[in-house]
């Protein structure tokens, strides 16, 4: 690549960097603020929390290889770097889709109007649950994720990544295409999760159907709180949803693009797309919170009124 798209990629990168870095790290920072001052917390606000979190940690992988690609594209060279990772990327990846598809489930439980009685059942448990769903999607994650360390020993990444014309050896191709159907295996359990976030969008649109239709047969108003509820935790899942088939797309591009000869460009192309999912979904989050929106206000207004004072 030549300089001016080198910097003009390093300069996307970094701006989307920093946006996810402050949204996830602000909803982090306003949920633990209150419960410090509460000395209690809400079920979506531990959800939350540990979401913003666990995309702080995917964002700064993201970056991390980024600059790697950019920079020092041979620091990655050898398998056992590549195969550490890998993993941690996956186990981030892997534990932030399952926090975000819990947030889906428990929007879905809290505010769809169902009377079957394993919703009912669901819905009066899922508050005294939530501490040890969190712990199982963090222990899941790890599982997941371990499989992408077997064969330690195996430097797969300097044939891979070897520049010289010559035909690669029967190990090389194997050792690669071993680790291609590894990688691509364990981004396809994403499937599961996503599954159920779209069940619950679903099953929400259902029970928003049902609701309106009562409404119109009670000739009552259809702008009330239930509907405006329905409403905001369908765009937290749909954006949730979209975000990640983007972000899902991307990856398999990086992905596949490390196996090639003379893909940098295709990589960084890939990993600044999936930049977007985790950065951009913070803030419809925070959007669609009433207390993370108040207080983005409230520091918002902060900021306008300090650089008013410095203005004059």
């Amino acid at each position: 690549m030549s300089e001016e798209v080198n910097n003009t990629l390093m300069v996307i990168a970094a701006a989307e960097f920093s946006v996810g870095i402050l949204g996830n790290a602000f909803i982090a920072l306003v949920n633990c603020m209150d419960w410090m001052k509460n000395r209690k917390i809400a079920s979506v606000d531990l959800i939350l929390t540990n979401l913003a979190i666990s995309r702080i940690f995917l964002l700064c992988l993201i970056m991390f290889d980024c600059v790697l690609v950019m920079l020092y594209p041979s620091a990655l060279t050898g398998g056992q770097e590549k195969r550490i990772f890998d993993f941690f990327w996956i186990l981030t990846n892997h534990l932030s889709v399952w926090l975000a598809t819990w947030l889906s489930i428990f929007y879905f439980l809290k505010i769809a109007n169902f009377f079957h009685p394993l919703f009912l059942w669901m819905k009066w448990r899922i508050d005294r649950v939530i501490p040890k769903i969190l712990l199982v999607c963090l222990v899941l994650s790890v599982v997941i994720s371990l499989p992408i360390i077997e064969n330690w020993d195996d430097d797969f990444r300097l044939c891979v990544k070897a520049k010289w014309k010559t035909n690669l050896t029967l190990r090389c191709r194997l050792s690669k295409t071993q680790y291609a159907s590894i990688k691509v295996c364990l981004n396809l359990l994403t499937l599961f999760p996503l599954s159920a976030s779209l069940i619950s969008f679903l099953l929400l649109i259902l029970s928003l159907w049902r609701h309106t239709r009562q409404m119109q047969l009670s000739a009552t108003g259809f702008r009330d709180a239930s509907i405006q509820a329905h409403m905001g935790a369908m765009k937290a899942v749909i954006s949730f949803l979209l975000l990640f088939l983007v972000y899902y797309l991307s990856f398999i591009m990086a992905t596949s693009s490390e196996f090639m000869l003379e893909s940098d460009l295709a990589v960084m192309v890939g990993e600044l797309i999936a930049l977007i999912y985790p950065s951009s979904h913070s803030l419809i989050l925070i959007l669609g919170n009433s207390k993370l929106r108040q207080a983005f206000l409230r520091v918002l207004c902060k900021v306008m009124y300090i650089l008013k004072r410095k203005n004059f």
